[in-house]
């Protein structure tokens, strides 16, 4: 295997989901229509996700629960942090380094922990 092509996320509410994402974290959606989907771009395109509608039954499941999607950022994660935090998003503690570079964590709607990455070749 070389890459991983795409990447989709069961979420409880669609709409609430939906919001989060693109009002809250900046991500645009593709455009491309599926009822029971969104689906971002994210970064012009470069890592592109879907959240939707469960395939199966996740009622009194918890969901995101040792799941971590990392991001590749442009700009300066201390700019992130200051747009997230006017966003009302609740961080999962503070930049750290990494390995990778710079990033900080956060949970979406349904406890997906999701990582935010300013890369060492920034």
């Amino acid at each position: 295997m070389r890459r991983l092509e795409f990447a989709s996320l069961q979420v409880r509410n669609l709409q609430v989901s939906k919001e989060f994402y693109t009002q809250k974290l900046g991500f645009e959606e593709s455009g491309m229509q599926n009822p029971e989907a969104v689906i971002f771009e994210f970064n012009k395109g470069e890592a592109s996700f879907a959240i939707r509608t469960p395939l199966m039954d996740i009622e009194n499941k918890e969901l995101g629960n040792g799941v971590s999607i990392w991001f590749a950022i442009d700009e300066k994660i201390e700019d992130l942090k200051h747009t997230l935090q006017q966003n009302g998003v609740t961080l999962l503690g503070d930049i750290m380094p990494t390995p990778f570079g710079k990033a900080i964590h956060l949970k979406d709607p349904d406890g997906y922990k999701l990582t935010f990455l300013e890369p060492n070749n920034f």
